[in-house]
């Protein structure tokens, strides 16, 4: 059972109400972490945005859900996995390499190193050695692809935590963790 009280999209108002229509408009729905997130329009404009912008940046769709399913398997966030596994395979991700992103891993040598990265990050909090940068430069990362990296990781963290922490109802076509904690 969650523990933060969903928005109703129907009854909501004001700015809440803008920010759940957009996200009607764009998906279709309103997934429950959104309803969730509602309680703060703040928050969810928020989200929005940071994502909207990464969105735009040098890291393609496929990377950033690989990002997003190394996050939600190292943080065990059964949401974030079930969610970001359905919008990898829209993307065209294959059944294998979802699974390697759910390792940290890639068949792309560059997207692998770029996964180690991610994983380093959130396993050793952020002290990331001067090696770590070295084999993202020599994999082809530029300082821009590394800044984006990390953002891509720290949105994650947030969605990761904000849906452990809340309990979201899995309102996706549920992905079991591979690796539970």
């Amino acid at each position: 059972m969650t523990r933060l009280t969903p928005v109703d999209p129907a009854s909501a108002t004001g700015p809440t109400k803008e920010v759940l229509d957009q996200i009607q408009k764009k998906m279709g729905r309103v997934p429950n972490v959104f309803a969730l997130m509602a309680n703060s329009p703040a928050a969810v404009k928020g989200y929005l945005a940071m994502n909207e912008a990464l969105a735009g940046g040098s890291l393609d769709a496929l990377m950033r859900e690989r990002i997003a399913i190394t996050a939600a398997e190292v943080h065990a966030c059964e949401y974030c996995l079930s969610a970001h596994s359905q919008m990898a395979k829209a993307a065209g991700m294959s059944d294998d390499e979802l699974f390697k992103a759910r390792q940290s891993q890639s068949s792309d040598a560059k997207a692998d190193v770029g996964l180690t990265f991610v994983r380093n990050i959130l396993l050793r909090r952020a002290e990331i050695q001067d090696a770590d940068i070295k084999d993202l430069h020599e994999a082809g990362y530029t300082d821009g692809e590394i800044a984006e990296l990390i953002a891509n990781t720290a949105l994650n963290l947030f969605t990761n935590y904000f849906n452990i922490i809340a309990q979201t109802e899995n309102d996706f076509p549920k992905v079991a963790l591979a690796f539970p904690a």
